[in-house]
């Protein structure tokens, strides 16, 4: 016996009869199990999330290195002793322009991360996610509590501001440790699913990061000189960590999390939505009425 029902999902605007025995028949008669068309309906819009976080990430890596802005902008800053936080000092002329750039690029982050946590396995990978969220909300507050004045050209600027050293510490610190929770988790996994590139890169591009941060500390030691080529190198870096992070979203498995651990196999939103509608197969029909569920004459 067939009813008639219609079934909406995203993408998918079909009329679709269904059994008694539970399986549904689309318009051109394919038969597919009320759990193959809640996975097919998941797999689209986990699909369509880690697409919208890969490109949120690709256009962050572009914003973090805001500092291309001051070959077209004349800031006055001297590229090579300058930090990057004093284009957007309190004394600034052109402070809202940097800030604003900034917070898009925090924005970014935030919005990015979260949607690829939706496709993240419970562990280091989902840990790791959480970091570069938290990492998006200290830039934030690095941004709303900027440095005074810009100590490369005012003399007598004091380079430690306590607020801003303080935020841009935990940036520092939640970015590293963002790089180490995805490196432990490709390693907990055999270095990861393919296309898992920010685990498998992140042991290499970690050093190369953090030694340029660290060679930006001279100021605070009495040690001026370089810091402004150092932060920038550490920024290419910083962009670097998002494009693979963008890959990373890009190929996460959009299985739930309980099916994460069963499928054994690394598949994107497409090729598991492919999956999927393969497993539809036709039903043999009764009489040809019968495909959008109306019953033969007579019965």
């Amino acid at each position: 016996m067939l009813r008639h029902k219609a079934y909406e999902m995203p993408h998918l605007h079909h009329d679709v009869a269904y059994r008694s025995d539970g399986i549904f028949l689309d318009g051109n008669g394919t038969g597919a199990s009320w759990t193959e068309l809640v996975l097919l309906r998941r797999c689209l819009a986990r699909g369509a999330a880690a697409t919208a976080a890969s490109v949120l990430l690709c256009v962050a890596a572009v914003l973090y290195n805001d500092w291309l802005l001051q070959f077209f902008v004349t800031t006055g800053l001297p590229q090579t002793s300058s930090y990057v936080s004093e284009t957007f000092a309190a004394d600034q002329p052109y402070r809202l322009l940097f800030g604003t750039v900034e917070l898009a690029c925090a924005a970014m982050v935030i919005a990015g991360a979260t949607l690829a946590a939706r496709s993240a396995s419970w562990g280091p990978a989902l840990a790791g996610w959480g970091a570069v969220a938290a990492f998006g909300g200290c830039s934030v507050l690095d941004v709303l509590l900027p440095m005074a004045c810009a100590p490369s050209v005012e003399h007598g600027c004091p380079p430690d501001n306590i607020q801003h050293t303080t935020t841009s510490g935990l940036v520092e610190f939640i970015l590293f440790a963002s790089m180490a929770l995805f490196g432990l988790a490709a390693r907990r996994s055999g270095h990861g699913p393919p296309g898992s590139a920010a685990g498998r890169w992140a042991p290499f591009l970690m050093p190369v990061s953090m030694a340029s941060a660290i060679a930006t500390v001279g100021p605070y030691l009495g040690h001026p000189g370089g810091q402004g080529i150092a932060q920038r190198i550490h920024l290419v870096s910083v962009a670097a960590w998002f494009i693979l992070l963008a890959v990373e979203a890009r190929y996460a498995r959009p299985l739930s999390r309980r099916q994460d651990g069963a499928s054994g196999q690394g598949r994107d939103g497409v090729q598991e939505v492919s999956a999927a509608i393969r497993r539809l197969s036709p039903l043999p029909d009764a009489h040809p009425d019968d495909r959008h569920g109306r019953l033969p004459d007579g019965e």
